[in-house]
């Protein structure tokens, strides 16, 4: 039976973040491509062909709500999952009217985001 991995994006200005999310992705069996910024996830060869990106807010340059925004102006349909540092309703609520899936809190529980993913895709 020939089985595809979940291809995931993940968008962070921090290396740490990058790299600790995709290793822990990778472990539960994704396909993890990263980005160190909006500007590149939206000139990302894989932006297209992802099953979910990952999204920083709070980044140099555009952040979170404007990469959300030009996602939409795309008409790129791929679920985004918003990740940040506290969440307020305000933030929440504009995210997802941006067009963001969910937003989760930083720190992220172990297993939670992986749950997250698996749900939206599915």
């Amino acid at each position: 039976m020939l089985s595809t991995k979940m291809r995931i994006l993940i968008v962070d200005d921090d290396p740490a973040v990058r790299d600790s999310l995709k290793f822990s992705l990778e472990l539960e069996g994704f396909e993890v491509h990263t980005c160190r910024d909006g500007a590149e996830l939206l000139a990302h060869p894989c932006l297209l062909k992802s099953d979910c990106i990952v999204l920083d807010y709070k980044m140099p340059g555009l952040d979170g709500l404007n990469v959300l925004r030009q996602l939409g102006e795309r008409q790129v349909t791929v679920p985004v999952i918003m990740i940040t540092g506290p969440v307020t309703e305000n933030l929440r609520d504009r995210a997802i009217r941006a067009g963001a899936s969910l937003v989760l809190e930083k720190p992220l529980l172990d297993g939670a985001l992986t749950d997250m993913i698996r749900e939206l895709v599915h």
